[in-house]
């Protein structure tokens, strides 16, 4: 009787673990060609390359709609106290069609070339972690336009976005790690100020980004252009070999 119960128990583990769907990753992409109102009146270039995600239909859906609202928020140009109100990727590119063309018709005499270039590419994925790099460049006047980088690192047994904080064991020691790395990158001494070469960091103490992701040898980490440094200097970034980050992680990659 035993040996059956341990038999049955070992079957049911297999089947479970045979039973794990796979999370698959394909490409999409949309341009303001696939919209009608841009049939027969110019509109302004909307280049989007994305991801989508497929195999567990949970897992699936909560990684695919946090894609649709990065995407959504990126073309949104309205109140910026109001969250945007598309409810999908045509109707936030009809909204920024809509908005140029307004704003076009109020201002007649300055020419207005609306841009937006969007990316969203994985740049890592195993068993338990999906990363993804995402890329807006926005342009609607001015002497320059808007970009940006950001990281989402997905757990793939939830689907749920991972806290930057929660993927080391100790974030104030990881963060005293990549500082030591930043200092030399950018040759500041270590009893220096972190913003003795110019650099803009608050209070004058080093902090981690908010665009923190992995490659298959890599960790990434972003400063985007005006965070600690001027528009003119461009995005600050840094790379560290991942055998070097390893012993700080709290997940498995």
């Amino acid at each position: 009787m035993l040996r059956s119960y341990v038999y049955a128990t070992c079957t049911f583990l297999l089947l479970a673990c045979s039973n794990t769907t796979e999370i698959l990753v394909a490409d999409a992409s949309f341009s303001e060609e696939e919209l009608e109102i841009c049939m027969d009146v110019s509109c302004p270039e909307i280049n989007i390359n994305y991801i989508t995600v497929s195999g567990d239909e949970e897992i699936s859906a909560v990684i695919n709609d946090h894609v649709k609202n990065f995407i959504v928020e990126a073309l949104y140009l309205g109140d910026e106290t109001m969250p945007p109100s598309a409810k999908n990727i045509d109707e936030a590119a009809i909204q920024f069609v809509e908005m140029y063309r307004t704003h076009s018709a109020e201002f007649p005499d300055m020419q207005m070339e609306y841009f937006a270039d969007i990316k969203v590419k994985e740049t890592y994925k195993s068993k338990n972690l999906l990363s993804l790099r995402m890329n807006q460049y926005l342009f609607t006047g001015g002497a320059h336009g808007y970009g940006a980088t950001s990281f989402t690192n997905f757990d793939l047994l939830t689907g749920m976005p991972i806290p930057i904080e929660n993927l080391f064991k100790d974030y104030e020691a990881f963060e005293k790690f990549v500082e030591a790395r930043f200092r030399r990158a950018n040759d500041i001494l270590e009893n220096d100020s972190i913003n003795s070469t110019g650099f803009w960091f608050e209070e004058d103490e080093f902090y981690l980004p908010e665009a923190l992701g992995f490659t298959e040898n890599s960790l990434i980490i972003i400063f985007n252009q005006y965070e600690v440094a001027s528009y003119a200097a461009g995005p600050i970034n840094l790379e560290i070999p991942i055998k070097e980050v390893s012993p700080f992680l709290a997940i498995q990659l």
